[in-house]
């Protein structure tokens, strides 16, 4: 149930899950192609917002799926709208790549 999944976690929240639990975890970065092409975080599953409505069935519903986008907004809207679609292992990353860089990784190109 989403109830068990929070709607949003903190940078630090997420990295803790995909250290901890690799094979549990997908990391999934909404943001545009020119956007990730300019920083990424390392395993991230690159689906643009867009393109997320027909990818919907290949994403894997036994695995928690972590969404993020450059600071959090785009990555709400694709949460929100992946629980509304049947998704309940789905919770976005507050702040984005950006609060990720700032946190853990201070030499990625930021924009």
């Amino acid at each position: 149930m989403a109830e068990n999944y929070p709607l949003e976690l903190s940078v630090a929240e997420s990295k803790h899950l995909l250290d901890t639990e690799p094979d549990q975890v997908l990391l999934v970065d909404v943001r545009e192609p020119d956007e990730f092409e300019i920083c990424r975080i390392p395993g991230a599953e690159p689906i643009p917002m867009r393109q997320i409505p027909g990818h919907i069935s290949t994403l894997p519903k036994d695995k928690h799926l972590l969404i993020h986008c450059h600071h959090g907004s785009r990555s709400l809207l694709v949460t929100q709208y992946l629980r509304a679609n049947g998704f309940t292992a789905v919770t976005n990353v507050a702040g984005g790549i950006d609060a990720w860089a700032l946190a853990f990784d201070p030499a990625m190109r930021r924009y």
